[in-house]
Order: structure tokens, then sequence, then C-alpha cells
């Protein structure tokens, strides 16, 4: 076999070692995300706890940027102090390294079991957990399976010149195999891939045992490289302290390492003679021996990061999404839960509106209606922010409870901007139509236009509590509003006809106008029993798909 098939058999074993590494991590997010990501909020009350529970999720998750993301969104919200945030990091650059120290034993012949077992639970198995379990023991049956491939691959070519040749720049250039780990690391959003790799690149003489603990320090400053460029996207410096932290103590690691590299290769392999051993042991003992020496001085740690990445100012763009971060894309948990907080921010546009329309329609408050109409670009604006930022996540990572959030916060979002349409095309105009023409509606009915628009704004407040809790309770409550505005038009309708057959038409064409209103207000009203009470109901199975009654026989 020549050399470039060979390279590219090389190509081929670490592309299936970096799918399989992927499958692991979308499984486990998609079994456990949600509730991992409420257990590590629970527990960042101080730095010891905080640092076992990044130890513990990352453990599970195998991965440290999905952990990372989970804490840079709660410490940029305020929801926990930066202290407790960089310790997490810490414990969760430790959890990493627990899968490697699993795979640098012999266990390939498990990979079989492994990928049956897996195929079985995802082909066969009808909830969603159990396929995301399936996936996996796939995912780990790949693994295994392309690290005995690769080193089955190198065997036959550990003495070839040619292979020789392109390890000698990474054997003789510990700087070099910093870099080109970290690199790697970077492109393939996985430390443990390559630190597998190094692993199976040292254990069959292919590169020094010096060279293969270089690569591992290289695969752990890559790490936190993606984060910190994730992060540069944001708009706030502060949504930066905790990647730049995590890459700040990464950097200390590397260059105190790459200057005792000789020492500490030479007393691991005295230690362990197994190359694929001393180089998991060296990972761990890399990332404790970088907690130990960081978690007592986080303090003077996190005032250094505050001076240098300080809250930024918000904008006066009303429409600039705030909690849409980029960075949280890669954990869908993480970017639905932003979308989620994004929406309600319609809701609270929405409702300033319905007080413009109200102001415009009881009195001459004419400023409110261009104000109006300028919180509707708003509504536009940040529900086409909101679609666009859900669309790029990867729907093969979301789980059937993911996609149903992200259906229910579709929906929430688009009925908001509609409702805020009816507002902006056709009650707007109304109340321009009537301060144009001078006229005023009875007491009797600009009593009952502030009752429905009060009854709305309430049932606005209604649909943005069911948004977040889906209480099917709150949703028939909602519901029932439908029939109440129904029994409103009604009596209008009634009314304004009363009117004409009594021949009064200067009242006839002010009860016409608050016709249409009432109308109006339904149809808003509607969109927001739309937009957050059918979606409950219909899960729980009380929607009926007509509210037409009819007689067989």
């Amino acid at each position: 076999m020549t050399f470039p098939v060979t390279l590219l058999d090389l190509a081929g074993c670490i592309a299936l070692l970096l799918w399989g590494t992927h499958m692991v991590q979308n499984g486990v997010q998609s079994a456990f995300g949600p509730r991992l990501r409420s257990f590590l909020a629970g527990a960042l009350k101080t730095r010891a706890r905080a640092f076992l529970a990044g130890l513990g999720v990352t453990a599970v998750l195998q991965s440290s940027t999905a952990t990372g993301l989970m804490v840079a969104g709660f410490a940029a919200t305020g929801l926990v102090d930066l202290v407790p945030a960089l310790a997490v990091m810490l414990g969760a650059n430790v959890g990493t390294t627990l899968v490697v120290q699993v795979l640098s034993f012999d266990i390939s012949p498990l990979s079989p079991a492994l990928i049956l077992i897996g195929v079985i639970m995802y082909r066969r198995a009808n909830g969603q957990a159990p396929r995301d379990i399936g996936k996996v023991a796939i995912g780990l049956g790949l693994m295994l399976l392309s690290l005995h491939q690769l080193i089955a691959l190198i065997t036959p070519y550990e003495d070839a010149p040619s292979l020789r040749m392109l390890m000698g720049a990474v054997s003789t250039q510990p700087v070099v195999a910093v870099a080109v780990a970290a690199v790697l690391t970077w492109v393939a959003h996985s430390s443990v891939a390559v630190v597998l790799l190094a692993m199976s690149l040292g254990a069959k003489g292919v590169v020094a045992p010096e060279a293969a603990l270089a690569l591992v320090i290289g695969a752990n400053l890559g790490s936190a490289l993606n984060p910190l460029l994730e992060a540069s996207s944001a708009s706030d410096p502060a949504s930066r302290r905790v990647p730049f932290g995590n890459l700040l103590n990464r950097l200390v690691g590397t260059v105190v390492a790459l200057a005792l590299l000789d020492p500490i290769s030479r007393f691991l392999i005295g230690v362990e003679p197994a190359t694929a051993r001393a180089v998991a042991d060296f990972h761990t003992l890399f990332n404790l021996i970088l907690a130990v020496a960081f978690l007592p001085f986080l303090n003077p740690f996190a005032t250094l990061l505050r001076k240098l990445f300080p809250v930024k100012v918000a904008e006066s763009d009303p429409a600039r999404p705030l909690y849409l971060d980029p960075a949280a894309l890669e954990t869908p948990v993480v970017a639905l839960g932003n979308a989620a907080r994004e929406a309600l921010r319609l809701a609270d546009i929405l409702e300033t509106m319905l007080a413009c329309t109200r102001d415009a329609l009881e009195k001459d408050a004419r400023p409110r209606i261009p104000e109006a109409q300028r919180l509707d670009d708003v509504l536009d604006r940040l529900n086409s922010s909101i679609q666009a930022y859900l669309m790029r996540l990867d729907s093969e990572a979301l789980s059937a409870e993911d996609h149903r959030r992200l259906d229910e916060i579709l929906a929430f979002s688009t009925n908001m901007e509609h409702a805020g349409d009816v507002l902006d095309n056709s009650l707007l105009p109304l109340a321009a139509k009537r301060l144009k023409r001078g006229l005023a509606f009875s007491p009797e009915g600009q009593s009952e236009i502030a009752a429905m628009v009060e009854r709305v704004i309430g049932n606005l407040r209604t649909a943005g509590a069911l948004f977040m809790t889906n209480d099917a309770r709150t949703a028939r409550l909602l519901a029932a509003e439908k029939a109440v505005f129904r029994d409103l038009e009604t009596r209008a309708t009634q009314s304004h006809f009363d009117r004409l057959r009594a021949g009064k038409i200067e009242t006839a064409e002010t009860s016409g106008l608050q016709l249409d209103v009432v109308r109006d207000l339904k149809r808003v009203n509607a969109h927001l029993v739309a937009g957050t009470a059918y979606p409950v109901l219909q899960r729980e199975g009380d929607l009926l798909p007509s509210r037409i009654a009819s007689e067989l026989g």
C-alpha cells in the first residue's frame, strides 16, 4: 500500500474518531442536557462545589465547551458570580480527562458489543431518552473501533522513512507539536479526540514520549480557543470573561509545562513505561495541577478579568437582540433558553403598543400613534432575529423535547408579531381616524373600550407566564377568553345595529368605530391564545379539531 493511501486511511480513522466523539456529546446533551444545566445552576454556591460540579457535568457531557457555554450564560446574566464560574471551568477541564483515562486501557474488544447495543436501542426504543443513550453507545463503540484501527494502521509503517520524516518536525520541536495540536483541537472542537490521537501515536512509537506530551499540551490549549472565538462575536465584552480566563490559565500551564517538558517526560516514563498510560496520566495531572494552582487566587483573577472586560452600556436601539448569544448555538438547551428570553421581550413591547393604542383611543394623544408604529418595527426586527437564530441550530442535536420547545418559541414570537401588525395596520389607523374627525365615544363606550384593552393586556401577561410554565390550567383559562371576546363583539354589533334602526346617525358613526375596535382587539386576543394556549392544549389532548357540532344519523 502506498504512503498517500495510508495517509487517506489515517485521515479516515481520525474522522471516525471525531464522529464518534460528536455522537457521544450530542447523545448525552439530548438525554441529560436540561437536567445537567439545572444541576449546574444549583451547585454554583462556593468555588469548591462549583469545581466539583464542573468536573461531574463535563465528565458526563465530555465537552468542556458545552459546560463553559452554560456557565458563561449564567455569569453574563448575573445569575452567578464570576469566581464560581471560573471554578466550574477548572473542574470542567479535569472532567474531560476522565474518558481519556478509561480509553487508555485496551478495551477495544467492547467496540462491536457497544455498537450493536446502541443500534438496537436507537432503532427499537420508543422513548427519546433510550434513543439518545443508544447514540452514546454507538459513539463510544466508534471511538474504540477508530483507535484500534488507528493503531493497526500505524503498526506496519512505524519504521517507514516517509512517516518518520512527517513526524520528525513534531518530535524534535515541542513548540511545533503544541501549535499543531492546538490547531487540530480548534478545527475538531474536541480535545479528547486529539489527546487520544497523541496517545495512539506515542503508543506505537511514531512520536517520542516527549512529543506526545507536547501534543497533549497543545490539545489543552486548543480546547480554550473555540469558546473565546465564539464569545468574541457577542456585543457585551463581559461575556468574554469566563472563556478568556480559561484561556489565560491554559497559557500559563502551557508555558510552564513546555519549560519542564524534558524532566516531566522522563519522570512519567520512569513511573509508567506504557506510553499510552503516561500520556493519559499527564493529561489529568496537567489539569489537576492548574486547578490547584488557580483555585486559591480566583478572587484577584476575577478582578483582573472585570477590568479587562467591563460591562458594556446597553445601546439605544431597542431592536437589538440582548440574549441571542451565537456562542450558545453549540449547546441547544442553552440556545433555546436564550431565544425564549428574547421572545419575552416581544410581549413587553406589545404591551407598550397596547398602552399607546389605548391612550390614542381615549384622549387626544397623537404622539402615541407614531410611537406605537415605531415599536411595531422593533417587533418585526426582533422576531426575524429570533427566527434566524433558531434556524442556525443543528436539528440532529435537538431532542424531541428540544424540537417541541423550538416550535413553541416560534409560535409565540410569530403570534406576538402578528398581534403587533393588527395594532399597526388596523387599530392605530382607527385611532388616527377618530382624532382627525374629532369623534368622541360615549362615556359608556369609552369605558367598554378601556376595559377591553385592559383585559387584552391582562391576557398578554398571562400568555407570557404560560409561555414559561406550560401549565395546562393556565392554558385553559386563557383559551376561555376567546369566548369572552366573541360575546363582547356580539353585544357591540347588536348595539350598533340598534342605533342604525333608531336613526341615530350621529352615534352610529362612533358605534361603528367602536365595533371595529372591538373586532381588532378580538383578533389581538386570538393571537395571544394561538401563540401560547393552543400548543399546550394540543399536547394535553384538550384541543378539538373543530368547533362545529355535527349530528350523525
